[in-house]
């Protein structure tokens, strides 16, 4: 029976992507690991995160109580699919879920357990959060209402990212997600005292809203060490979390004092709703419940133009559901008619269109010269623009061929190598070399290191990096005390 299944599995590996949270979690110690896996609920989210071979891996041998023999392991897999097994191999012990070996194959006892556990549902560990009863005095948030919260929230640090410095004064999401947008770099102030986006921020938006939320979190794990944050708590809080049911309140009694203080800044990122800070229940939302799940975090919501179907986040980002139902007409005369009537979709926009017309469902710009050397200098790319007008590009454009009017698409990279053609560098000049055969012998010498920048035979001279400055100094004077 397992041989047929892993079998079978090799064929879809290759378009299996490793989820962004594996690399840090194998950058941890054996000692963290062991740690994390005590709990029922981080086995069953890290065993949702991995590839369908190590799932299935993990699963034939979760129910045995010895190692399994290297050699009959090797007897499920088919000589071609032997690559994609011995990956899924270096994940799990780089995991320290596998206990590896030359000859037998086995999981870590602590993982095997407590991933028994989860699936048996034994135990009283409270590991998946403890519910609470029904409040008679008070009437619990309901699905919807934890929906619209969520998106809120969310919809509140997108539209911050995309208007901040643009003349906007759009809703400022707490100072805890300000320094968390700074630090992992998707907005800077290097234009002025407010905020703007980066070429980072950018990419962020064409990112999907999993993506998005595991970009901050992997940030917000980074800084725990920094704010004294005991890492396994906040880890498996995460995965708690994500094992909850939506729609329950949960009450606050059983978590870490670790814990308790995550909960406001997952208030802040709309992952968690409380009834106010001192309560002492919460209810996680569609963003929390989903995080190691495939399914949307964020509910589907409908444009009012009626023509167009947005995602969770006004389509900003890129869900399934915004690439195949894009919004975007561009023109050979550099016209932009965007079927929208959201506004960070609109935002977006105006991050690199001039805006001409807005009516209740259709906002209409043009792509300047000025306008998109101002989305160059806040370190939007013109491959970064080409992209984002692909992936939101009406269905009728998507009957081109090319989609995008290459006329287009070329002006927009002419216009970013206007502002690209000079580049400054530190470095050093050598120049008032004796004899020209001391020129060149010195400059032979830089450019085996690869450290010259510019040179002039005529004049004698050559730049180099500041890096190679001090073996190319020391070769001179070497030389010098030769002669």
């Amino acid at each position: 029976m397992p041989v047929q299944s892993l079998q079978n599995t090799d064929v879809i590996v290759p378009q299996h992507t490793p989820h962004p949270l594996l690399p840090f979690l194998q950058s941890q110690s054996q000692t963290t690991l062991t740690r994390l896996y005590q709990r029922p609920s981080s086995c069953l989210s890290i065993f949702r995160l991995l590839g369908p071979i190590e799932r299935q891996l993990i699963m034939n041998l979760l129910w045995l109580e010895s190692a399994l023999s290297v050699a009959t392991i090797s007897a499920w897999v088919l000589p071609e699919g032997k690559d994609a097994y011995d990956s899924a191999l270096a994940v799990m012990t780089g995991l320290h879920i596998a206990q590896n070996s030359a000859v037998k194959l086995a999981l870590n006892p602590t993982f095997k357990s407590s991933l028994r556990q989860a699936i048996t549902g034994g135990g009283s560990t409270g590991s998946f959060g403890v519910p609470t009863d029904k409040d008679g005095k008070r009437q619990s948030a309901n699905i919807e209402n934890l929906d619209a919260y969520a998106l809120e929230r969310w919809e509140t640090i997108l539209h911050y990212m995309v208007s901040s410095g643009q003349g906007q004064n759009p809703t400022k999401p707490s100072q805890g997600v300000l320094y968390l947008l700074q630090r992992s770099g998707l907005m800077n102030n290097a234009h002025g005292p407010a905020l703007q986006i980066t070429s980072s921020g950018f990419q962020f938006l064409l990112h999907s809203p999993h993506d998005q939320l595991w970009n901050l979190l992997l940030q917000y794990l980074h800084m725990a060490e920094e704010r004294q944050m005991d890492l396994v708590e906040v880890l498996s809080f995460l995965f708690m979390l994500s094992t909850m049911d939506l729609g329950r309140e949960y009450s606050t009694e059983p978590l870490s004092e670790t814990q308790k203080a995550m909960l406001e800044d997952l208030r802040d990122y709309g992952l968690v709703w409380q009834r106010k800070t001192s309560s002492k229940r919460f209810s996680p939302t569609r963003l929390a419940t989903t995080l190691t799940s495939s399914s949307p975090p964020l509910p589907s919501s409908h444009s009012t133009g009626g023509s167009h179907t947005a995602d969770g986040t006004g389509a900003v980002a890129l869900s399934s559901g915004a690439a195949q139902q894009g919004f975007i007409v561009l023109e050979t005369n550099y016209r932009i008619y965007a079927y929208t009537d959201n506004p960070l979709q609109t935002a977006v926009l105006n991050l690199f269109i001039t805006m001409k017309y807005r009516f209740p469902n259709l906002v209409v710009g043009m792509l300047t010269r000025e306008s998109v050397r101002k989305a160059l200098g806040n370190g939007i790319s013109a491959d970064q623009i080409i992209s984002y007008l692909t992936t939101h590009a009406h269905p009728q454009m998507r009957k081109n061929n090319p989609l995008l009017p290459v006329t287009v698409q070329d002006q927009i990279r002419l216009w970013e190598l206007e502002r690209n053609r000079l580049k400054s560098a530190e470095g050093y000049l050598y120049k008032d070399f004796a004899s020209q055969a001391d020129y060149e012998y010195v400059l032979a010498y830089a450019k085996q290191l690869d450290v010259v920048l510019w040179e002039n035979a005529a004049k004698r001279c050559f730049f180099g990096t500041l890096e190679g400055h001090a073996n190319v100094r020391g070769f001179i004077e070497r030389r010098t005390g030769s002669v």
